[in-house]
């Protein structure tokens, strides 16, 4: 697999979006969080989407160019429409808005719909807690997750995540699908030519498999819990309830149902606290579960967040390897629109 720096893989994603017509601020945005995507060791949700991406722009479902609009607003809440542009744009800008509302009303709470592909949740999450907010995302989707005991498609991965700021310790930021793996995973997997590292999925006929193709011959993805799998199945059910119910953008199993619907949230910490304080709590919380013994396989206990940053820190020193397919994707893409890879590079 190629090596890349965070600023080559910056400047060939750019490239190819501003030349599908992105404006720059879009291009820059978008690009921004997927190479982040790449840093934090989530291949599944990083440039490997520019190809996706551009198909999409080409069939019209992604609009370069579209506005996202308020369409409902009180002082503490409003309801957002991406007009099927960037999901990255909407989101960035929901975030925005929830920072601004949360500062004079405690909590806010923010929604769209006729959203993209909105990305990592967790770096929406983590710009409202850089703000010295916790920050709660959840978004639905397109049906690909099988009901716990059930085999068609019903739910979307169900992506849930929080973030809390903290004072010395790395940031806790939960990210997690609702679902045993985010579908972008199976997707690398069988972009590596991989089996899957578990039997997360079922084929069409309902029967465990760790071959990523089954998954998109008719298979499903099972919910997260394995022989607890009601819970996350339950909380799916809940994110498909306030992101694709309350925030209008439909729910999973719909036949037209299209990109993510969005359901964010800010809360203003120093409403309750000084913030300062409850950085140095969070801190000791974090501190003080990390001491637990590990079990024997186990080496030490990180915290969510944890592994997201030293991936990063490790990347930017030795580069981002991306899988030979996907490396070919983005290279035909460019090719079909002109765009000189090699000057990206350089």
């Amino acid at each position: 697999m190629p090596a890349f720096t965070a600023h080559q893989l910056y400047r060939v994603g750019k490239g190819i979006l501003m030349e599908l017509g992105a404006t720059e601020e879009e291009a820059e945005i978008v690009t921004r969080f997927l190479v982040k995507a790449n840093l934090a060791g989530h291949d599944s949700h990083g440039v490997i989407r520019i190809a996706q991406y551009a198909k999409g722009i080409w069939k019209g479902e992604i609009v370069p160019g579209s506005a996202t609009e308020v369409v409902v607003e009180t002082p503490s809440s409003a309801l957002l429409n991406g007009n099927w542009g960037f999901g990255q744009v909407t989101g960035f800008r929901a975030s925005k808005i929830a920072i601004e509302k949360a500062r004079s009303s405690t909590v806010s709470v923010i929604c769209a719909y006729n959203c993209n592909h909105i990305d990592r949740l967790a770096d929406y999450t983590m710009m409202i807690a850089e703000n010295g907010m916790i920050g709660i995302a959840m978004a639905n989707s397109v049906k690909i997750v099988s009901p716990y005991g059930g085999i068609d498609r019903m739910l979307s991965t169900g992506p849930l995540s929080y973030a809390f700021p903290t004072e010395k310790e790395v940031p806790f930021v939960l990210d997690i699908a609702t679902s045993v793996c985010a579908e972008g995973k199976i997707r690398v997997s069988l972009h590596k030519g991989e089996k899957l590292p578990h039997k997360w999925i079922i084929d069409k006929n309902g029967q465990l498999t760790d071959n990523p193709s089954d998954l998109y011959e008719g298979g499903a993805i099972l919910p997260f819990g394995g022989e607890v799998g009601y819970k996350g199945f339950g909380i799916g059910l809940a994110i498909d309830a306030l992101s694709g119910i309350l925030g209008r953008s439909g729910v999973a199993y719909h036949d037209n149902k299209r990109g993510n619907g969005v359901f964010m949230e800010a809360i203003n910490i120093e409403s309750f606290m000084p913030l300062d304080q409850f950085k140095r709590e969070m801190d000791e919380l974090i501190r003080t579960v990390k001491k637990s013994r590990p079990m024997p396989r186990f080496k030490e206990i990180m915290v969510p967040g944890e592994p997201e940053s030293r991936s990063e820190r490790q990347r930017i020193k030795k580069g981002v390897y991306i899988a030979e397919k996907t490396w070919e994707e983005l290279t035909d893409v460019a090719k079909t629109l002109s765009v000189d890879i090699e000057k990206c590079l350089n």
